[in-house]
């Protein structure tokens, strides 16, 4: 049911102005014009993961669903979890429209949407009322003018402890000026310290540790990559999420799209995230469970990002020109490639072709 109507819905979707047809697609959700699917998953794909066991590995990733209006709905329709955000102390509206640009034939985005959200009070009362059906990560974030960027990551972790089944530190966003500087080892030690403090002491209140995960950018040089993974284990993250959009412009984007300002997501990215991926994994030796978001649009993409070292997947581009019935046709290819290697779960698929990935020079930016 689901998949003959979003296969409806989509030509007309792709007609509409591209806010206008994520704010339709939000409030069909929201209505409950979509149904479920007609079995539970095959428990072979289910993770283990932060005493969470999720049905699948395939999630949404933030910037979908930033005000919290649908997740329970999104874990309702397929995917294994859902993340909210990024959302910012304050309300914030944005960079000037238009700011989100399709390029159809590469099957990619270009986005500059600068962290539009609702702010933490809205948020928090809408996520008051919600199911909880199903594993739920807040992604936060700083607001444009912060006078102090970590303390505005340090006040999400406060306001949503008690609703995030995980948090998502976002300092890879392209969007809001200055803000990938947090990734610089100095910044990050501040930062990781700050947050992860709030988290205990949270954690010691409540009798309840939540998950923390740090999502970093794939324009990252690859030199800084190994003090950047050193950091992000020193201070105990949860996982890493390799990565957000990409500033740079491979060779042969629609020259009439390419030139827009913003973070690119989708097909074009797709090369260049797995790579720091693996590189990341290797890095850390597997010892943290990594999340691969970046140009997942198959089931042919969503096993190499396992098997360049994640254990969760995050899409959203792709839903864009797939459409919702690309969650079960990466559930279906996933589980043939266990049926071909013997294997009862994921886990072996976990990192199996890191070095191949790994040994790739990443992509001149162009």
């Amino acid at each position: 049911m689901i998949t003959r109507l979003a296969g409806l819905a989509r030509p007309m979707l792709l007609l509409m102005e591209p806010e206008r047809a994520h704010e339709t697609t939000l409030r069909a959700l929201e209505s409950g014009l979509f149904s479920a699917p007609a079995e539970p998953d095959d428990p072979r794909l289910a993770v283990d993961i932060w005493d969470h066991r999720l049905p699948n590995p395939i999630g949404i990733a933030a910037g979908f669903d930033k005000n919290g209006r649908v997740p329970d709905v999104l874990v309702r329709i397929g995917f294994g979890f859902a993340e909210i955000g990024t959302v910012t102390p304050l309300p914030q509206v944005g960079n000037p429209k238009p700011r989100v640009f399709r390029l159809i034939r590469d099957r990619a985005l270009i986005n500059r949407l600068g962290f539009n959200n609702a702010g933490h009070i809205r948020v928090k009362a809408r996520l008051a009322m919600r199911e909880r059906n199903g594993v739920m990560g807040v992604n936060v974030g700083a607001n444009k003018d912060s006078a102090d960027r970590t303390a505005d990551y340090v006040q999400g972790i406060q306001t949503f402890y008690d609703d995030a089944d995980y948090f998502m530190v976002n300092i890879s966003s392209p969007n809001t000026p200055g803000l990938r500087d947090l990734q610089a080892p100095a910044a990050l030690d501040e930062l990781l310290g700050r947050v992860m403090a709030m988290r205990d002491a949270r954690a010691d209140a409540t009798g309840q540790r939540v998950p923390v995960a740090v999502k970093i950018a794939p324009d990252v040089a690859e030199a800084d990559l190994a003090p950047i993974c050193e950091r992000l284990e020193a201070h105990g993250v949860d996982a890493i999420a390799v990565s957000n959009t990409t500033l740079a412009r491979p060779p042969g984007l629609d020259r009439h799209v390419a030139h827009e300002a913003g973070g690119l997501s989708g097909r074009p990215l797709f090369e260049r995230a797995t790579i720091m991926l693996a590189k990341v994994h290797r890095l850390t030796r597997g010892r943290i469970p990594l999340i691969g978001i970046g140009g997942i649009e198959s089931g042919e993409t969503a096993l190499a990002k396992i098997e360049a070292g994640a254990t969760l997947i995050q899409l959203y581009t792709a839903l864009v020109y797939e459409g919702p019935g690309l969650i079960e046709r990466i559930k279906e290819h996933l589980l043939a490639a266990m049926a071909a290697q013997g294997a009862a779960n994921l886990a072996p698929l976990v990192g199996r072709r890191v070095d191949e990935w790994a040994d790739r020079p990443l992509p001149e930016s162009g």
